[in-house]
């Protein structure tokens, strides 16, 4: 079987709404700092493109996570591969991750680090397939809603394939 990527959302439309999405978390944390933590390994291309563009000061942290089942559907248990290397308390932190789908992992590691005593806690996700949410996520900062296709680009992968693109693209199998 062969893949072909079809482009969903272009390079263009991709940094229009960064520059976008930045400005806004710019002005709603202006006086503060902002704490990212990106999530690991897509959100590394969409985390550091809207840190550039975010105004107030930047402070970063990475985090892997696995949500382990078979290789259609996540079973909904989260193990933590890469922790954080700073504590949380006390800072505004933002979650950057680059899709949510299911909202099983993210539900989860939200709550983890709100545990963790942060003065807040928001998310900000370059793709949202809100129509297959099977667990409730309030997303406060998204880039764009895409429909229930399989995606890669700007850091999203097929088989560790294609993260490089620079557009978000729909991969059709032949």
């Amino acid at each position: 079987m062969r893949e072909k990527v079809r482009v969903l959302i272009s390079e263009e439309e991709v940094e229009a709404k960064i520059r976008e999405i930045a400005a806004v978390i710019s002005h709603e944390y202006e006086g503060k700092s902002v704490h990212l933590v990106c999530v690991l390994k897509g959100g590394v291309f969409f985390t550091c493109e809207l840190a550039k563009r975010i105004t107030v000061p930047v402070s970063l942290d990475f985090m892997s996570v696995s949500s382990y089942g078979d290789d259609t559907k996540s079973s909904g248990v989260v193990k933590i591969v890469k922790d954080l290397d700073e504590p949380l308390e006390g800072k505004d932190v933002l979650v950057v991750e680059d899709i949510i789908d299911s909202g099983r992992t993210l539900s989860y590691l939200l709550e983890n680090l709100k545990s963790r005593n942060p003065a807040s806690l928001r998310l900000c996700t370059l793709l949202d397939k809100p129509e297959r949410r099977v667990r409730p996520v309030k997303v406060d900062y998204c880039c764009f809603e895409i429909p229930d296709e399989f995606v890669v680009g700007y850091g999203l992968d097929y088989a560790q394939k294609y993260r490089n693109l620079p557009f978000v693209g729909a991969v059709e199998l032949d």
